[in-house]
């Protein structure tokens, strides 16, 4: 009975897999493009890591850490002491008695002191240092934050680079089912013609060479594609062999978008973004240097308190003594001359930031270039695009008569396959070169820094 039960839950589990299998692959459910960038932005290690480093920067620019709080400490300490002392009084006489003055002798004399104090510490004027340090840290948090969105162009483009890849090895495995199931079809007409006399053994064998040539050429690309599949996986952190579905579906962006945002490239490219940051950074370290040439001003409090027992002693009583202070005051301190620190932290502070502007030009001149070579790039492409469009209806008109002419005779076995070999190559290089095409419209739009404002 319970082997019968474990075939029929076998047989189940090889019915639903068969539903899901088609042609020898295993479909999962689609990973559109939206739903492949949210995954990417929500699980993908780089951008995780560059958002750590905002909330860092975050944290660096906020009031606790811009020195403008003042600093209060507590104090407290506590000391014991336990002595035993004799004091004697050599010839000394009692006046009473007449007698020697006898020895006095304690035991166990126990000394207490307690204290507790707070100390308050601000700074009120510090050359202005800790105010352009301020200023400073709020830089550093938009070159953090643009780094980020740097670090998101880049992981966005590398994502789609293998998502359109795997789109494209998607339709090239459907191109080479057809391609071999025309190629089977022809092996059993092949066979047919055999047996009623109509051509040769020769042409049987042909159409079995293609058969398997096609096959070859289809189980390679679908491991390709099975592989790339994996790569998309560990891009946007799915499970290693998760099945999916990708959309094939290219839409392009018009050309006055593409005009427009290249002439508003120099305010939105993230590279130039950086570098106008890392100038305002300079500037400002410029301006903390320049105040080791100016004093410090600084007000400091404290309040505390002081308990002492003293034990009775030979000459003493004991006591207890509670003493409360509460001071104030102000500080100036001015370094006239440092050794010459300050003059060098300045010098090299006016160095730095020219080094940042003339990054700058060289960066602005890199960038002009890029775009330039990235729209030409896609210009190129879409004529290519264009073209092999074109070359596929051709090939396509061209294999469909030369398939009715195969079926008549009237042109040979290999001739029909040079055909099919025109067309699926037509096929193939028509996806590469809408893919192609699209890529380098992404590059484009990640070069004019619009490559997170359009919808995919």
């Amino acid at each position: 009975m319970k082997s019968n039960m474990n075939y029929k839950h076998r047989s189940l589990i090889t019915f639903i897999l068969l539903l899901f299998i088609v042609n020898g692959t295993v479909v999962g459910q689609k990973l559109t493009k939206q739903e492949a960038i949210r995954l990417t932005l929500e699980n993908n290690y780089g951008i995780l890591i560059a958002t750590n480093n905002i909330e860092t920067a975050k944290n660096n620019k906020g009031i606790l850490n811009s020195g403008y709080l003042p600093s209060l400490t507590g104090n407290t300490g506590a000391t014991y002491q336990e002595a035993s002392s004799n004091t004697s009084f050599q010839g000394a006489v009692d006046p009473n008695t007449g007698l020697p003055r006898p020895d006095i002798e304690i035991e166990g004399a126990e000394t207490q002191r307690y204290n507790a104090s707070l100390n308050l510490n601000y700074t009120l004027f510090d050359g202005l240092g800790r105010y352009y340090n301020y200023k400073r840290l709020k830089e550093q948090y938009n070159l953090t934050e643009l780094q980020a969105r740097e670090t998101i162009e880049n992981t966005l483009l590398q994502l789609f680079t293998v998502y359109y890849e795997v789109a494209r090895l998607t339709e090239n495995t459907q191109i080479l089912e057809e391609t071999l199931r025309i190629s089977k079809e022809r092996v059993t007409r092949s066979n047919y013609q055999f047996e009623y006399g109509q051509n040769t053994k020769l042409n049987v064998l042909n159409a079995e060479v293609d058969v398997a040539n096609d096959s070859i050429n289809l189980i390679n690309t679908r491991q390709q594609l099975i592989n790339t599949k994996r790569d998309l996986n560990v891009i946007v952190d799915n499970e290693l062999e998760k099945q999916f579905t990708v959309d094939t579906i290219i839409n392009f962006i018009s050309r006055l978008e593409i005009d427009s945002y290249i002439e508003k490239s120099s305010d939105n490219n993230v590279t130039l973004l950086q570098n106008e940051s890392n100038i305002r950074i300079s500037d400002y370290d410029i301006k903390v240097s320049k105040s080791g040439y100016l004093p410090t001003v600084g007000l400091n409090g404290s309040y505390g308190w002081n308990e002492n027992r003293n034990p009775p002693s030979a000459f003493f009583p004991g006591n207890v003594a509670d003493t409360y202070t509460l001071s104030g005051g102000v500080t100036l301190s001015w370094n006239l001359f440092d050794g010459g620190g300050t003059i060098t932290r300045v010098k090299n502070a006016k160095i730095a930031l020219d080094n940042q502007e003339l990054a700058k030009l060289q960066v602005e001149q890199q960038v002009k270039r890029d775009i330039a070579n990235a729209l030409g790039n896609y210009e190129n492409r879409l004529k290519v695009y264009e073209i092999q469009q074109q070359n596929v209806v051709t090939n396509q008109n061209n294999f469909e008569r030369s398939k009715e002419r195969f079926k008549l005779g009237q042109i040979t076995s290999i001739e029909f396959r040079q055909a099919q070999i025109n067309l699926i190559q037509a096929q193939t290089n028509k996806t590469l070169a809408k893919y192609d095409a699209k890529l380098a419209e992404l590059q484009l739009l990640q070069l004019t820094g619009q490559l997170l404002n359009i919808e995919f």
